[in-house]
């Protein structure tokens, strides 16, 4: 049974808006869409050149990249502007107002709760506890579904938790997700899991799409690039209600040249590398600090930790001109904070903050809106990165297994 079934009826054979880019034509001379028939800089400034004409809505060449890289059907690729759209979509595509709801975890990522409550869809959570290092149980999961279930999401690794998810629960909610509602795995920040994507389980389970991104490894936040690896049919659904020209021209080539350059492709090997030696010395110097209660296990590029004072190490980091995220006002996260893993440099002068015994000088947090890094350390960098990192996969297909993180040895 396709998933399409359970879409918002009126959706099921909805016809994207025919931009002047969805034609397929191509010719010399384009005068289809009104555009300005000159650059902005007519030297042919690179930066700058063909921001006269409208992108493609979906870029062939950047989807055949990603679809390598992923190992899955370019035909199951929808590019948008990173993770946020494509979950933006599938509610607005699946759930119908006052009517639906979307199941998923709690703590987890932001966005979920307000893109539901955005569509107008009920939102339940699984209230996940620290004690137990924020595990789920899939039973308990599916038992707050109902027939009026569309969306159940599941970030692996989890934001804000770190914990990590993939192994046979995926494939369990799936099977008994079949016909009732699309699983949604965010993978964000697989590349730091050193574990398998769930695409391959597309093969078995019509029901799953799972959500990447270019933002994290790939070092383009301020590109959005992000894509969703679906069944065929549901890829073209998003497709179809999507805005006309998701992705920005710099944003395309940007990606493309993380993507397509194999020096780049090295580069971003051996940062992942150095992230996660980085992850394990931060986590293991943080768990000695005095300041600290709890350093919770993780498999994405941060650490959630928990202070003695949360309030006070946040102002001493700020101090310091560290910015960390702060978490202690969400149910079960009393007293944590997010901690970015940085470079070695930045690293340091973190747990040198964490360290200080005297207490943070500034009068008040307000008085902080500006932060500014320390200098960088580039012989204790280079120390790190010295010798040559393991091969990590940017992507492969799920296999399965306990989904545990693997680190590379020091």
């Amino acid at each position: 049974m396709s998933m399409l079934c359970r879409v918002r009826p009126e959706l099921a054979a909805f016809r994207a808006y025919a931009s002047a880019r969805r034609s397929g034509f191509e010719a010399r001379i384009r005068l289809d869409a009104n555009e300005c028939p000159w650059d902005r800089h007519e030297d042919g400034d690179d930066i700058d050149a063909g921001l006269n004409r409208y992108p493609s809505p979906q870029p062939q060449d950047l989807r055949a990249r990603l679809a390598k890289l992923y190992d899955v059907d370019p035909r199951r690729l929808w590019l948008g502007r990173g993770s946020d759209e494509a979950i933006d979509l599938l509610l607005r595509a699946f759930c119908r107002a006052g009517r639906d709801n979307v199941v998923a975890l709690d703590p987890t990522f932001g966005m979920y709760r307000i893109g539901a409550q955005l569509q107008g869809a009920e939102y339940r959570a699984l209230a996940l506890s620290a004690d137990d290092d924020f595990a789920f149980d899939a039973d308990r999961l599916l038992a707050l579904t109902d027939a009026d279930t569309k969306l159940v999401i599941v970030c692996s690794p989890n934001n804000p938790t770190g914990a990590l998810y993939h192994d046979a629960r995926i494939e369990q909610l799936a099977a008994q997700l079949a016909g009732r509602a699309l699983l949604v795995v965010d993978e964000a920040y697989i590349e730091f899991a050193g574990v398998a994507s769930a695409t391959a389980l597309i093969d078995r389970h019509d029901n799953i799409a799972v959500l990447r991104t270019l933002s994290k490894v790939h070092a383009l936040a301020g590109a959005r690039v992000g894509a969703l690896i679906a069944r065929e049919e549901i890829a073209d659904l998003i497709g179809r209600i999507s805005a006309p020209y998701p992705l920005p021209s710099p944003s395309v080539r940007a990606a493309l040249g993380a993507v397509l350059d194999e020096v780049a492709l090295a580069r971003t090997q051996k940062r992942i590398a150095t992230l996660l030696i980085e992850r394990a010395r931060v986590a293991d110097a943080l768990a000695a600090s005095l300041l600290v209660r709890k350093v919770w296990p993780s498999a994405g590029n941060f650490l959630l930790v928990r202070f003695a004072d949360a309030r006070d190490a946040f102002a001493r980091l700020l101090d310091a001109g560290i910015l960390v995220r702060d978490f202690s006002a969400q149910s079960g996260l009393t007293g944590c904070l997010r901690i970015t893993v940085g470079r070695p440099d930045e690293n340091d002068a973190l747990l040198d903050a964490c360290a200080a015994p005297s207490p943070p000088t500034a009068s008040s947090l307000g008085e902080r809106a500006g932060v500014r890094g320390r200098g960088s350390n580039e012989s204790q960098r280079l120390a790190h990165s010295e010798s040559p990192p393991p091969r990590l996969a940017l992507s492969t297909g799920f296999a399965g297994g306990e989904g545990k993180a693997a680190e590379p040895n020091p």
